[in-house]
């Protein structure tokens, strides 16, 4: 069943399950929506999952379908005992969006009590464990239907044997913290170029303000480090089923430090067998 994908997507309500699940249908899934997870084993095995007649299988589960973690601690085991590891894929926006995206279409939000904003911080709150478990999070608030499309088919669709995809994120402590982070490292410690007349108006991806942060003595023992521990944990994540990794690196403004840090662990990733990607959050992208 090495070759068999099972998808169990959730997520909050106007983050983007709908488009999802037509990416996995356009991508030969056979998708299920709206099934509650005790009853995802069952209806794989009702639909000729385990006996290979369906290779790929996406099942989309939301609020109405009563959704905890212990039933998805207790439908993916069950998997597990069958030989299937099923990817819990998490579909998220901030509140502000998910607000937005309710008002234009008009449609009802699930939760039923409270004004939009209760009903969106309710459910929030309900999810909080399954976020956690998820092996995938994708963050819509800034994406459009296309670069959702693109996120998702890099995940799931048939290619040549799939690598794990890890981004790198730069971003400014004082714009707050990313959405979605697995390692997150704050590099503040080190000398900051914004104090450097010269270097203030550069950012990270020009030569001097790069040789002034990598020049830095401790630097090269916080990157040394660091690095260590990615190659150690990044064929870990993967062997386990992640498909995605993000490690964000944060400094004051998101200009400097974090960026030059972040285009350094860009370059020694691509030596690794994985997808990688750098990110600059607060900085615009380079012509």
């Amino acid at each position: 069943m090495a070759d068999q994908q099972l998808v169990i997507v959730t997520g909050m309500s106007g983050a983007g399950r709908s488009v999802t699940a037509n990416v996995l249908e356009d991508n030969e899934f056979f998708v299920i929506d709206n099934l509650p997870l005790r009853l995802i084993p069952n209806v794989a095995e009702e639909v000729g999952f385990f006996e290979g007649r369906r290779r790929k299988l996406a099942i989309a589960v939301d609020t109405r379908g009563e959704i905890n973690l212990a039933d998805l601690n207790a439908a993916t085991a069950d998997l597990a005992r069958r030989g299937i590891r099923a990817t819990i894929l998490f579909l998220d926006a901030d509140d502000r969006t998910l607000a937005r995206r309710f008002e234009e279409t008009r449609r009802t939000h699930p939760v039923r009590s409270g004004d939009l904003a209760e009903k969106i911080a309710i459910e929030r709150a309900s999810f909080e464990d399954i976020r956690g478990a998820a092996d995938i999070i994708i963050d819509t608030t800034d994406l459009n239907v296309h670069e959702l499309r693109v996120r998702v088919e890099a995940a799931f669709a048939d290619n040549e044997p799939r690598r794990m995809r890890v981004d790198v994120v730069s971003f400014g402590f004082k714009k707050g913290l990313p959405r979605v982070a697995d390692l997150l490292f704050d590099v503040r410690f080190l000398p900051n170029p914004h104090w450097v007349p010269e270097l203030r108006p550069q950012t990270g991806l020009d030569q001097d303000v790069r040789q002034y942060v990598l020049g830095q003595p401790d630097a090269d023992i916080f990157i040394d480090r660091v690095w260590e521990m990615l190659e150690f944990l990044v064929p870990r994540y993967f062997a386990e089923g992640k498909a995605y990794l993000t490690i964000a690196i944060g400094c004051t403004g998101g200009q400097h430090r974090s960026v030059a840090i972040a285009e350094e662990f860009g370059a020694r990733l691509a030596g690794l067998d994985v997808e990688a990607a750098v990110r600059h959050r607060d900085i615009p992208d380079p012509e």
